[in-house]
């Protein structure tokens, strides 16, 4: 079939692969992954490559050469968000810093970065944020109150957006080259924990891809042990049968039950040994709360039973009502005249032990003296 590809107007290609002369032009933007260059920038994948954006309408602003007529065409991004393909930087910033054909803002080759979104203005406030968070790294713990830290976010995002939208930019340079500055101190030991997490992350992620391996060749050998234990269980089956002289469904029923017994004790220890790392580390918490003893008031306790002393009558007429009660109704539930008098007394003595006004005597009135007198 390859052999008579010239029939049909195709081309064979090295390898087999082959396509058909007449292909049309795609415009559906797509998104190409290239090993990284010296240009460097975009966002890596977890294989270090990066992500480029590229669509079949892209062309060059300089050369005006297209994607259709070079389909190796490759745009890079510069430090002003232009884009020119790699021939053109090549051969304009090759020899050193020139400026940009487009701005005439001063540009060196290693500035260029590959296109990572279709929109430009999204990848100028990408890369502008990037550049913010690594100065601008404070947390919340690092401030007084929560007014202190929404003041300090409102000023990162006024900062930000006078970079993306080009407003009072020696201005916001300065704040940002003095806020560098003052917070020298801070925004390392901030960067040392984002490593320090960064790591952890990292050290926590290998230690359960490793678990998981390992519980994949445990399962994996688990699979292995039921699949040479279900033959052994089968020929000792077809063994029995052949030799013994015993009703041949008891003698199925019996095998059946031992292989159930098997795969029951086989599941439980799987279960145990598939136990996350994590979780096996940590000791066996009871959820039960305990019961600690009551302890009784042991603090140096005055009942002011020293000055007070409780009569067997007292004139009050709130007692008649229980006096009057026959029935004992208000006595079955425990009220008695004489604990009534007592809480009485003792609350009227506890009063004895307050503290009068001192310091405040010149200040105030006779009258008033008086009257704070009564009142007590």
């Amino acid at each position: 079939m390859t052999s008579r590809g010239w029939l049909r107007g195709t081309t064979v290609r090295k390898g087999g692969a082959s396509s058909s002369s007449n292909t049309t032009r795609n415009s559906t933007p797509q998104i190409q992954s290239t090993s990284t260059t010296v240009f460097g920038g975009g966002v890596k994948d977890p294989s270090g490559r990066t992500s480029e954006y590229f669509s079949m309408d892209d062309q060059c602003p300089v050369c005006k050469s297209d994607r259709y007529l070079n389909p190796k065409l490759r745009l890079l991004v510069s430090a002003c968000y232009h884009k020119m393909c790699e021939s053109c930087i090549d051969r304009l910033f090759t020899l050193g810093p020139a400026p940009c054909p487009i701005c005439n803002k001063t540009l060196r080759k290693l500035a260029f970065t590959p296109q990572t979104f279709e929109d430009l203005d999204v990848e100028k406030e990408v890369a502008v944020r990037r550049r913010i968070a690594k100065d601008f790294n404070k947390r919340q713990e690092d401030f007084a109150d929560n007014r202190a830290y929404n003041d300090y976010l409102e000023e990162v995002e006024d900062i930000a957006f006078n970079l993306i939208n080009g407003i009072d930019i020696p201005q916001t340079e300065a704040r940002i080259a003095q806020y560098k500055i003052e917070n020298a101190a801070i925004i390392e030991d901030n960067l040392r924990k984002e490593e320090q997490y960064a790591q952890y992350l990292k050290e926590h992620e290998e230690a359960e891809r490793l678990e998981r391996e390992q519980r994949a060749e445990e399962l994996r050998k688990l699979e292995e042990a039921e699949r040479l234990e279900r033959e052994q269980g089968r020929q000792e089956l077809i063994d029995k049968l052949e030799t013994s002289d015993k009703d041949v469904k008891k003698l199925i029923a019996r095998s059946r039950a031992e292989a159930a017994k098997r795969v029951a004790a086989r599941t439980s220890s799987s279960l145990q040994r598939n136990t996350p790392g994590f979780l096996r580390s940590r000791p066996t918490r009871s959820t039960a709360i305990p019961d600690v003893p009551h302890v009784p008031i042991q603090d140096d306790w005055y009942a002011y039973e020293d000055k007070f002393t409780l009569r067997k009558d007292y004139d009050d007429p709130v007692s008649e009502a229980v006096r009057r009660d026959r029935e004992g109704i208000m006595r079955a539930g425990g009220y008695t005249i004489e604990e009534a008098w007592e809480r009485a007394l003792r609350f009227a003595v506890a009063g004895l032990d307050l503290q009068p006004l001192q310091g405040l005597q010149s200040q105030i009135s006779p009258a008033d003296q008086d009257a704070a007198m009564a009142s007590a």
